[in-house]
């Protein structure tokens, strides 16, 4: 009897290691690869959320989760063809507002309904193990019972069979304490069998059939390992070992050989389970760090600087192709799924919240530079039927100067606007054009006129000789009585025009300073008979007059530092200037060289 109970109990510790490792499994992995529903709207979603947490089935974790993950990708693909219609309907993107989305306060509230059932019923679930616990234990006390009374086993049989159907029919209890309550259980019921006294004929009879049933769950659990998908056969496996449990024992001889084969193939599937899981958390986990990298890329371009309206598209154009690579990427570990998401949701909300922020700014600041051109159109309108043509020329060139002082307003509005503005403009300056035709003839009249006096000027200078200076004179005096040119062309008259005339004036600067110090080195030798020191007198006076010249000369030059050329009045007296400034140093070098002319007349 001691041998047998032996014998029994190791069995029954076998039994148990491997129940242990199925039921672990089941706890940590239990996912069913069940074919799950397409859901193609969030409609359909809400539909299914309402159904459980309104209805009567218990919500499945597994469901619960499909369908979240379900929802928010329909809702992200939904805000994106919104921005995508908006976009292509000539909406401005830079402009487009995140509007609330009423169907995802539905399904929040929906979901926390579902959450406070799954909790409920998770509490009603434990307290029905712990009341299964109690009455299993009950029937392993009566079991017991029986045990110790050899004599009374074949009349308590009929009431073991019983408890063993009272048994199954009782369903979880605890984890905790499932395998030591299987333990005892499977303990007594082979030591009732052991002392039942039943006879030869319908003990062996019983055993046979224990065992046919057995091998049928061992042949099961051998094909299992055919079986393509392993979380089918895994589950399949389970309720293998359900039934193997119920099954009453075998043969002592053949006890240990039906277990161990049944043991063998069981740890086949659970191998094969458990690297299916091994796989799935590492892809799940490389999965995790790739969504995490593109968590970090959104937070990195929200704390970037956004300088303007090319920045914030720039950088749209960034995160969308981020959320783009997101929905390639698969399912992260269980625990952080949601975790991951909601911190990237949130990252690109925050960069959409802050760019709608900026084009309501914007916006405003465009509707305040709109009002602003729309108030110098109504001043140009008021103007552009004036016929005060100088007056109301300044004042349209100041609103045009006035008008690019304002900051951009949105491209077609701008369009318009200047179109507007222009036209007003330009509808005064063609009247004003109109009513200057006649004076623009007179003005290349007196083109004609200024080019004739340029072209004589030049023969007066090939020609030179005596009267030079009274003919260019003349054509000096005929040229400035000649009133405007075309304003295209007055510079270019001008430059012309004084070409010539500076030539003129050089080569009569020269002939005239050259008579002159000869009449003045005639003259010497009457100035020194009029007694000694009439010479010393006049290189006196001519010392002052080198060091007037000199004086002036430098007060000019002062002048001309002065001036700049950036507008074409301000060049033409920077001209007018340097001739004086040459007139004077030619004056200047005259009277130096009288002044040799005294110091020679004194040495002889």
């Amino acid at each position: 009897m001691m041998d047998s109970q032996e014998n029994i109990l190791e069995k029954g510790n076998q039994e148990v290691k491997v129940e242990e490792t199925a039921v672990e499994t089941t706890e940590n992995n239990a996912s069913p690869a069940e074919e799950r529903k397409v859901y193609t709207t969030k409609k359909e979603v809400l539909d299914r959320v309402k159904e459980i947490a309104h209805g009567e089935e218990a919500p499945q974790k597994e469901e619960v989760e499909y369908l979240k993950t379900a929802f928010y990708k329909l809702h992200i693909a939904e805000r994106e063809a919104q921005l995508k219609e908006y976009i292509d309907g000539g909406g401005d993107p830079e402009a487009y507002q995140i509007t609330p989305d009423e169907d995802e306060e539905v399904f929040k509230a929906e979901m926390g309904v579902i959450k406070e059932r799954r909790q409920q019923i998770f509490r009603e679930q434990e307290a029905e193990k712990e009341e299964n616990l109690k009455k299993k234990q009950a029937i392993i006390e009566k079991i017991k019972a029986m045990v110790t009374s050899p004599e009374e086993a074949s009349k308590t049989y009929q009431e073991f069979k019983a408890l063993q159907q009272e048994w199954r029919e009782i369903k979880a209890v605890p984890a905790e304490s499932a395998n030591e309550l299987w333990r005892n259980y499977q303990l007594y019921v082979e030591q009732f069998y052991d002392l039942l006294k039943l006879n030869s004929e319908a003990r062996e009879l019983d055993f046979k059939k224990n065992l046919e049933a057995k091998t049928r769950l061992c042949e099961a659990a051998e094909k299992l390992a055919d079986e393509t998908d392993v979380i089918s056969a895994f589950h399949q496996l389970q309720q293998l070992h359900q039934e193997y449990r119920e099954i009453g024992p075998v043969s002592k001889e053949l006890r240990e050989e039906i277990w161990q084969r049944f043991k063998a193939a069981s740890t086949v599937i659970n191998k094969r389970h458990q690297q299916h899981f091994e796989d799935l958390r590492a892809r799940e986990e490389d999965n995790l760090v790739k969504k995490t990298a593109l968590c970090e890329k959104v937070e990195a371009i929200n704390g970037e600087e956004n300088k303007g309206s090319g920045d914030w598209e720039r950088h749209t154009q960034e995160i969308i192709a981020i959320q783009t690579e997101w929905k390639t990427i698969g399912f992260a570990p269980q625990k952080m799924n949601v975790k991951i998401f909601e911190r990237f949701r949130a990252a690109c909300d925050d960069f959409f919240a802050r760019k709608a922020e900026y084009f309501k700014t914007l916006k405003d600041s465009f509707k305040e530079n709109a009002d602003k051109k729309r108030a110098l159109i109504e001043k140009a309108k008021a103007l552009q039927d004036s016929t005060e043509w100088r007056s109301t020329s300044d004042k349209l060139i100041a609103l045009q100067k006035e008008w690019k002082t304002i900051g951009v307003v949105p491209k077609k509005l701008g369009d318009q606007l200047w179109e507007e503005f222009l036209g007003a403009c330009n509808k005064f300056f063609e009247a004003r054009n109109a009513a200057g035709a006649g004076q623009r003839n007179e003005e290349h009249e007196n083109l004609e006129k200024k080019r004739d006096v340029i072209e004589r000027l030049k023969a007066v200078a090939e020609e030179a000789g005596e009267g030079l200076q009274e003919k260019v004179q003349k054509l000096v005096e005929e040229y400035n009585a000649i009133g405007h040119v075309p304003f295209k062309e007055k510079d270019k008259i001008y430059e012309e025009y004084h070409a010539v005339l500076d030539k003129l004036y050089k080569e009569l600067n020269v002939s005239v300073a050259k008579k002159r110090l000869n009449k003045f080195k005639d003259n010497l030798k009457q100035v020194a008979e009029r007694g000694e020191g009439a010479l010393d007198n006049e290189r006196q006076r001519l010392m002052r007059q080198y060091d007037n010249l000199k004086q002036e000369i430098h007060t000019y030059e002062n002048n001309l530092g002065f001036l700049t050329a950036s507008s074409k009045k301000g060049n033409s007296l920077i001209e007018e200037m340097n001739r004086k400034i040459q007139k004077l140093k030619d004056d200047m070098q005259l009277v130096k060289e009288k002044i040799k002319a005294i110091d020679a007349e004194n040495n002889a």
